[in-house]
């Protein structure tokens, strides 16, 4: 328009580019246009203003969102929502809360770009309190996304009391027709362990979308239920659904996690063939943990050194990982070189490093690796687990008993261990990677934080209730041994989340069949 016919912009397309240049998130042509429009004379206009402060926010760039919000001279609610999501999608939350409750005027929309914004930078204890703080002040919900916003924040905890409560909320609402709040349900159920309840939701959904479909295989795959994802996945072809590239990472996962190795080659080519979908580094990294878990290493290793993306930390410790499963020493120097060229900067890479020597016992190795740690200050994360029972909601740290329940969790400890020997358990203290006394290892394990979590649930629940823990690390296998001999002797179903799937334990078997 400039250039052809020499026409300049009033404020309305100067509004209108502004809020192309932010669904776009370029800020160099927000950044012009910002100027096309102080040189204008509509620089005082307070639309463009507001488009430009929603453009700065949407680019990250908050201190410019502020100067322009200030400059303004009437600030409408549309504009302070702008601002208030900014900061709360940008992880300045006091900024946010601060900005919300010097609002003239805080409706719906405001409170939930608040809440939204919270949850998406992981804020979500925070986003449930706005939430019921929303409630108690009788702010009328007449939009279901706010509910679907506050349901995943509690997937995104693991809180399943909580859960079932908000599916209570938007069945008394009437949101439970919602295409979106229906699919934030499967989610949360799925990740708060009882699948069976995100099949039920599921099935209920009026219209199964492409997300509807995807969140439901993701969640199958991630209970380690192979045949079901894959079943869902025949059912959303024929219905006509299209799958994109995250139902193709849940297809290879669940795959990989059942050693599935023949249908995951095939999900690989039919993104490509079938859909036009390029694999990208993720699918790469989970067709490799495929190959890798089931025993192709050389296989596995071909993939990773001529895929189309530099491997990162995640793939070449899958690869690393499985090398040391499968005892393969010479690979796992060679991998192991590979990924220390990397200068890996995640904790577990340099732990997963350590321990591929502390399994061969050479401490001096292990050691010069934890003082690289240091001087890189790396720490490694604490293990904790955290566990719904009842009415209370306890995070319980490796090797930490809370004093008000020590007595008791111990001794029920105790007694485990006492049954668990004489049905024959022996502590498996290989995964123990401290140069330590045998004796020694065994508290270690004793002092595992799901261990305390799960004696913790057994000791406060109802009979007959389902154990539901969420860890933040990787299970060990003596743990792993451990809840299998648990839910056996107590008869008590026990599901444990960690950081790679769901783990359900019941009368002495697990739900991943040892392939984990």
């Amino acid at each position: 328009m400039i250039s052809a016919d020499a026409l300049r912009p009033d404020h309305f397309v100067l509004a209108s580019v502004a809020s192309a240049s932010a669904r776009l998130r370029s800020l160099r042509l927000g950044r012009q246009l910002h100027g096309q429009f102080v040189a204008s004379p509509y620089s005082g206009d307070d639309v463009v203003k507001s488009s430009l402060v929603d453009m700065y926010c949407k680019c990250g760039i908050l201190d410019d969102a502020r100067k322009v919000f200030d400059s303004m001279g009437a600030k409408n609610t549309v504009v302070w929502t702008a601002l208030v999501s900014g900061y709360a999608s940008n992880g300045c939350s006091d900024e946010a809360l601060q900005l919300f409750w010097s609002m003239p005027v805080r409706n719906l929309v405001a409170w939930t770009a608040l809440i939204s914004g919270l949850v998406k930078t992981g804020e979500s204890v925070s986003a449930v309190e706005l939430f019921v703080e929303m409630r108690r002040d009788d702010v009328g919900i007449d939009d279901a996304f706010v509910m679907s916003i506050v349901i995943a924040g509690a997937a995104d905890l693991a809180a399943f009391v909580l859960g079932r409560q908000l599916h209570c909320s938007a069945m008394r609402l009437g949101f439970l027709s919602s295409t979106i709040v229906g699919n934030a349900l499967v989610d949360m159920y799925s990740k708060c362990s009882d699948i069976h309840s995100a099949r039920e939701v599921f099935k209920g959904i009026t219209f199964h979308d492409m997300i509807a479909w995807t969140t439901m295989v993701v969640g199958e795959a991630q209970h380690g239920h192979a045949k079901e994802a894959l079943a869902l996945y025949d059912r959303m072809v024929i219905a006509g659904v299209k799958p994109n590239e995250v139902t193709f990472v849940g297809l290879i996962y669940a795959c990989s996690h059942a050693g599935l190795v023949q249908k995951g080659r095939e999900f690989f080519e039919s993104m490509k063939r079938d859909y036009g979908i390029d694999p990208g580094l993720q699918h790469y990294t989970c067709y490799l943990d495929l190959l890798s878990r089931s025993g192709h290493l050389l296989e596995a290793e071909e993939l990773i050194t001529t895929m189309p993306y530099k491997p990162d930390e995640a793939a070449w410790g899958a690869l690393l990982s499985a090398c040391k499963k499968y005892n393969d020493a010479e690979m796992c120097i060679r991998v192991a070189d590979k990924l220390l060229e990397l200068g890996p900067k995640d904790s577990s890479t340099y732990i997963l490093l350590s321990n591929v020597y502390a399994v061969n016992r050479k401490w001096d190795s292990v050691a010069k690796l934890r003082k690289c740690m240091t001087g890189l200050n790396i720490r490694k994360d604490p293990g904790y687990s955290w566990i719904e029972a009842g009415r209370e909601f306890r995070l319980f740290h490796a090797g930490e008993v809370p004093f008000d329940v020590r007595e008791e969790i111990m001794g029920f400890l105790d007694e485990m261990v006492l049954e668990m020997r004489r049905r024959g358990y022996v502590p498996d203290t290989s995964s123990v990677m401290h140069d330590l006394e045998e004796n020694e290892k065994e508290l270690h394990l004793f002092l595992h934080s799901e261990r305390l979590a799960v004696a913790f649930g057994l000791i406060k629940s109802l009979p007959g209730s389902v154990i539901r823990v969420v860890k933040n690390l990787r299970v060990c296998v003596d743990c792993h041994t451990v809840m299998k001999l648990i839910s056996e002797i107590t008869q008590r179903k026990i599901v444990v989340r960690d950081s790679s799937r769901f783990h359900h334990f019941k009368g002495g078997k697990c739900s991943c069949s040892e392939f984990w």
